[in-house]
């Protein structure tokens, strides 16, 4: 640990990084997140728990040093490589369950769904609120999942709702055209009513805003009973049941970007 480059391997012996650059020393938290544990945040929280060892010794201080070539790291007693990759993941979220990674001590949470154990830093990309069910991102890899959540970065996402009442002519072209929230206006959105009667509606949307969805319903005078999300950009849950999660492929991840 902290160890000079000179003490190990000559610095032009050193592997290339994959990034035009060579395998030497860094910042712990660096380390950890390069090798796709945790975002640079998450994996600095990960040393404060005390779940980070380094050649079996625990470190916390944010400021060690790890040489990859030399130094054995692991997160909950798991090894951690450079050639690890960073992992995404899909989960069809049931109702009732809270978007946290945070125990709660009498509700259940995403946390408890996904596997933490084999990835401790994991973290949704978003939230889904406790009622809303459907397809909810996880990911170690931090940049992603800030990207996708940048206001920038108008991510197409498409809903099941089913309405209190039938969805009127009116308020179907008031949301293709954009409803004004309190929050300002939102952009036009996709909405297409399913069945005869007018209360099942799917919608798409192109920002994440704090309960959108049931806002933009409640500005053309409806409610929003139960809800459910089928696709984030270009991913859908296919056959995945409620509770269960897949590992998405890389060519899934690439497509996100």
């Amino acid at each position: 640990m902290d160890a000079n480059v000179d003490e190990h391997i000559p610095f032009e012996e050193r592997p290339d990084d994959g990034r035009g650059g060579k395998i030497v020393p860094m910042r712990l938290q660096k380390f950890l997140a390069r090798a796709g544990v945790a975002s640079r945040r998450a994996s600095e929280n990960l040393m404060t728990e005390g779940r980070v060892t380094v050649n079996g010794i625990v470190v916390t201080a944010l400021g060690t040093k790890v040489d990859p070539l030399v130094d054995k790291v692991a997160v909950d007693g798991r090894p951690v490589t450079l050639q690890d990759k960073p992992v995404t993941l899909m989960l069809n979220k049931p109702e009732g369950v809270i978007t946290t990674m945070k125990a709660q001590s009498d509700r259940p949470i995403v946390a408890d769904l996904v596997p933490v154990d084999r990835y401790p830093g994991l973290y949704p990309i978003g939230r889904l609120d406790a009622d809303t069910t459907g397809l909810l991102l996880f990911s170690t890899n931090g940049e992603l999942g800030n990207s996708l959540l940048h206001p920038s970065c108008h991510v197409p996402k498409t809903y099941l709702a089913h309405l209190k009442r039938p969805l009127s002519v009116d308020g179907a072209v008031r949301l293709r055209m954009g409803v004004e929230l309190e929050d300002g206006p939102v952009q036009p959105a996709e909405v297409d009513v399913v069945g005869k009667y007018g209360r099942l509606v799917r919608i798409t949307v192109h920002e994440g805003r704090y309960h959108q969805v049931k806002r933009m319903f409640e500005a053309v005078g409806n409610q929003v009973e139960r809800l459910h999300r089928e696709t984030f950009g270009s991913l859908s849950l296919g056959n995945l049941e409620l509770g269960q999660w897949r590992i998405l492929s890389q060519e899934e991840v690439d497509s996100l970007k």
